[in-house]
């Protein structure tokens, strides 16, 4: 039998192992609570021509000081072979920054020559540059696609910067048979513009997929909008219509083939070539494209 000391003892060691469990056990809402996701902000409300309102689906301000890694990659030559000219885009805070509210991507001058590595064959350069894209973390199909961004005070041949949509598969082929939207590009051989271009196989009768006399001063802030749905696509300077585009693929695809996909979006800025070609003696470097906001609707 138990003695009636030693059931005392057992009484006072379940309370106090109960006192613990209560002391140390958080509260349901503590234990099943999960912080909410905040939503995308891209401002103030806009509507479609139809009245609705588009709906937020990424936005990036560049208030915080540091490019968001859940958001953006940087472009690097070594990873993808991405570059244009004789520049290598390289992952370094002198061509890929983040201050005073916006995006730098800076195409530089290096010290001496080094060995640009690259996938499809290394190369010599002194040359670096930078760019960043979505690849990976973000794309969509359809919807309004907004850039604020000043370009380079460049008025000679040898940069080029763009801000644009690339397919996050080459679903339909490779370039530029799945396409690519050319929101802007700047030619520093044309300073005084800015040019979209819709590539993909077009049908003959297509019509203009570019649009070169879209004339303003791409060394100050402008805001650069895609608004792209199934049958096309319509891009706007500063509110005003730069390039309006009916999709007519070639055969064997069908509208809206190759832009019925994903596809994420990129800042780059990199040399030129052909007629915009880089020179070592004209072209003044550094060159910085600044990207105000990233802002994209569904």
């Amino acid at each position: 039998m138990i003695r009636a000391t030693q059931m005392r003892r057992v009484a006072l060691a379940l309370a106090a192992a109960v006192t613990m469990i209560v002391a140390t056990t958080p509260p349901a809402s503590a234990v099943w609570w999960w912080p909410t996701p905040q939503p995308p902000s891209c401002g103030d409300t806009i509507y479609k021509a139809n009245g609705t309102a588009w709906k937020c689906t990424f936005a990036d301000d560049f208030n915080n000081g540091v490019l968001d890694g859940k958001k953006w990659s940087v472009q690097q030559t070594a990873a993808t072979g991405m570059h244009v000219g004789p520049e290598c885009l390289v992952n370094n805070s002198r061509n890929v920054s983040v201050s005073n509210g916006s995006l730098h991507l800076t195409t530089r001058k290096e010290s001496s020559q080094f060995t640009c590595r690259n996938p499809y064959g290394d190369y010599r350069t002194q040359y670096t540059s930078g760019g960043v894209t979505t690849t990976g973390k973000f794309a969509q199909t359809y919807g309004r696609f907004e850039f604020r961004a000043k370009f380079p005070s460049l008025k000679v041949p040898g940069v080029q910067s763009a801000l644009w949509l690339y397919p996050a598969t080459q679903k339909y082929g490779g370039w530029p048979a799945s396409g690519e939207i050319d929101v802007a590009e700047f030619y520093s051989q044309y300073p005084d513009r800015s040019i979209p271009y819709i590539h993909y196989n077009a049908a003959s009768d297509a019509g203009p997929v570019t649009n070169w006399s879209c004339k303003l001063d791409p060394a100050v802030f402008h805001t650069y909008v895609a608004e792209w749905t199934a049958t096309g696509m319509t891009i706007s300077n500063d509110g005003v219509a730069c390039l309006t585009h009916t999709f007519a693929p070639a055969s064997p695809l069908t509208a809206p083939q190759p832009f019925d996909q994903p596809f994420s979006v990129l800042l780059t800025q990199v040399l030129g070539t052909a007629t915009n070609a880089f020179s070592p003696t004209t072209t003044t470097l550094p060159a910085t494209t600044d990207v105000d906001w990233v802002r994209v609707w569904s």
